[in-house]
């Protein structure tokens, strides 16, 4: 499905840029030919530029709905597919889906984890109205259990295998988007216990935060939501070892399902101390771990593989 009547395949991704992983997909569709775009509510603080149409929404019911109505009627007669994210659509979902039905318009829901996380299956009842569902991850499909398996995927030129900082004390790199939710005073609590320097990223740009991330010698995610996340995959591709709380059912389906060694170190709140020293003692493991890491990220989170899941999942529509 990466033409229709000879022509390229429209496909709307909105109305949310969470995490940049809807741009990402819509650069790498261009890429493979697809007449694709980005169009959101409001941009994101730390991805200001991330976009191809920002509807601006004002805050307030009805002007909101306004816009939106309006977005979506002009976006109806130029798209094929509708790609949401986050559960959210671009007019109220009583309205949405019948719409999108008497018009004959296919759609996507993607979910990036913590919208669908902890829910019941009563409260994701929803997610049924879509002509597919689509999560991240294998620990994400357990919320979901009849969605399709799509990694986030990055370009990964734009992300060069990086040394790190190697000083006398390896650098710990954490970058929460919450401290509570990503275990942040446990990483402090396990930083102060070893010869290591640590650094805190956020406020700041994602460019920025990428430019911290090569810095780094040892990478620590999260500890509390048994899967990795951006900041992960990111620092992976960068060469780095890294470090999180992975949950060992989605660790075993994801090397069943891409035929390669998940190469994140696994730890808890209570494990973390020993679970960083083997990497704060060696560079060699250091050296090690960064190298699967970057050949982990090259079989799973390349883009233009993801891209070409995504026209797959279109073509069953």
């Amino acid at each position: 499905m990466g033409r229709v009547n000879d022509r390229p395949l429209r496909v709307t991704h909105c109305p949310v840029n969470m995490a940049g992983i809807p741009w990402k997909n819509v650069q790498a569709l261009r890429r493979r030919g697809i007449d694709a775009r980005l169009v959101v509510f409001k941009t994101q603080p730390f991805r200001p530029t991330e976009y191809d149409w920002n509807l601006k929404r004002p805050d307030g019911f009805l002007r909101g709905q306004l816009v939106q109505l309006r977005a979506f009627a002009k976006l109806l007669p130029k798209t094929d597919v509708f790609h949401f994210y986050f559960g959210l659509t671009l007019v109220p979902r009583r309205l949405q889906f019948p719409l999108l039905r008497l018009t004959r318009r296919k759609s996507v829901f993607h979910f990036v984890g913590s919208d669908i996380r902890g829910k019941t299956p009563e409260q994701l009842a929803y997610t049924r109205k879509a002509d597919a569902r689509v999560v991240g991850s294998y620990d994400a499909v357990r919320w979901v259990p009849d969605a399709e398996v799509i990694p986030p995927g990055i370009d990964l030129n734009r992300y060069p295998v990086s040394p790190g900082r190697n000083g006398d004390r390896p650098l710990v790199v954490h970058a929460p988007s919450g401290r509570k939710r990503k275990g942040t005073e446990f990483v402090e609590a396990a930083c102060a216990e070893l010869p290591v320097d640590l650094e805190i990223v956020h406020g700041v740009t994602h460019e920025k935060a990428v430019e911290l991330y090569k810095r780094a010698d040892i990478v620590v995610d999260q500890l509390n939501a048994g899967w990795y996340g951006l900041f992960a995959i990111e620092s992976m591709a960068l060469g780095k070892p890294v470090v999180t709380f992975l949950h060992e059912e989605a660790v075993r389906r994801t090397e069943e399902a891409f035929g390669v060694e998940v190469p994140i170190v696994n730890a808890t709140t209570e494990t973390l101390v020993e679970a960083l020293r083997p990497l704060v003692e060696s560079r060699d493991e250091r050296l090690r771990r960064g190298k699967a890491s970057r050949a982990y990220v090259e079989a799973v989170h390349d883009d233009e593989k993801i891209a070409d899941r995504l026209v797959e999942l279109y073509a069953r529509l």
